[in-house]
């Protein structure tokens, strides 16, 4: 039995939230990806872990569009496992992640991963060249059938159904451009998919192992796939703990871990940090009111990170080449803490390359 403190602090650890410096080869959440969502993203996540990014190129890490056809960043060498990776587990799994797209697939008798595989087939078919996005989903209309097309009246015009489109770019061999906006895909040189992804890449394993104590629903919930299919794949060598009540499961390499984890630091994490995507959101917040705050329906806020609790908000503003943070406290913060909050907010304006007007903590 353990409660919601240990449980963040072995989360804090396994995820290197207090450490001061990694490299690429030994960060652990490029195992499950590092979503890249705004200014603040897959970057500024791997800064905040002691990883120097300030020469970071594509020859070293490879973006793609897989969970939740999110973009995540991978290391590059681990390209043809992550595809085995986040390959769907069935072909009802594929159904879920593909959301509205899967029915009239199923109207016309088309199987929801024979759909990736022919949309995958087409991409590569297009992308001989650097591409953008909009010029793939305009060649693709004209290539697939009705099935796979839907009328867009924002702007006019017919096109392949979002979610098939991105997570076939990866059947394909495809990645997203670093730095480019709109996307621009091309292919990834000498891709060849893994037949399967091994137990480090894993992404029920992973997420337990960066996540955990978890539910098989925690799991489902955030690879937006089947619980029954989770289940199913639910990895043997665990054990029950029970977390404020709940029972949930913990690899059992990672005990020892969970019982002696001290996550302590200050953080400032980005709105789409892997700790915050922790489907349990009760444990990370426990507060409705502070919750709905950080998890807004548009405009997600970063959270300020203090010895594995989240402390506050957190949003940037910017007026020329300088930067000013402005911080919604939840608790009153002490001056030692206002102290590594400026620190953290000099770190994330140099990161941006710019200055650091002042940290706001009136807001």
């Amino acid at each position: 039995m353990v409660d919601r403190r240990q449980v963040l602090h072995f989360r804090v650890h396994a995820q290197q939230l207090a450490r001061v410096a990694g490299t690429l080869a030994d960060t652990a959440v490029l195992d499950i990806g590092v979503q890249n969502t705004g200014p603040d993203g897959a970057r500024w996540a791997l800064a905040v872990r002691g990883v120097d990014v300030t020469a970071l190129s594509d020859t070293e890490v490879v973006l793609l569009w897989t969970v939740r056809g999110a973009p995540h960043l991978y290391r590059r060498a681990d390209v043809g496992t992550v595809a085995a990776a986040v390959a769907p587990f069935t072909d009802a799994d594929a159904g879920k992640r593909i959301y509205d797209a899967s029915r009239p697939l199923k109207a016309a008798g088309i199987g929801n991963l024979a759909a990736l595989d022919e949309v995958a087939a087409r991409m590569r078919a297009v992308v001989t060249r650097p591409t953008v996005k909009g010029d793939v989903s305009g060649r693709l209309a004209t290539m697939l059938p009705e099935p796979y097309l839907r009328s867009c009246r924002p702007c006019g015009a017919t096109h392949l159904y979002e979610m098939p489109f991105r997570l076939a770019a990866v059947r394909a061999g495809l990645e997203l451009q670093l730095d480019t906006s709109p996307p621009i895909l091309r292919r990834i040189a000498g891709f060849r998919r893994a037949p399967a992804p091994g137990d480090r890449f894993d992404l029920i394993r992973a997420y337990l192992r960066l996540l955990g104590p978890a539910t098989p629903k925690h799991v489902a919930d955030y690879l937006d796939a089947p619980v029954k299919d989770v289940k199913a794949l639910w990895p043997r060598d665990m054990v029950e703990v029970t977390v404020d009540g709940e029972v949930r499961s913990l690899l059992a390499a990672d005990v020892p871990a969970l019982e002696s984890a001290d996550g302590t630091g200050t953080r400032l994490l980005g709105p789409y940090d892997l700790f915050l995507q922790a489907k349990d959101r009760a444990t990370l917040v426990p507060d409705a009111a502070h919750a709905k705050e950080l998890w807004p329906v548009l405009g997600r806020p970063g959270a300020v990170l203090v010895d594995a609790e989240l402390v506050g908000t957190w949003r940037p503003r910017t007026s020329g080449r300088m930067l000013t943070v402005t911080v919604h406290p939840w608790q009153r913060l002490s001056g030692a803490t206002r102290d590594a909050i400026t620190t953290q907010a000099a770190h994330l304006a140099a990161h941006r390359a710019v200055s650091l007007a002042g940290v706001d903590f009136g807001g």
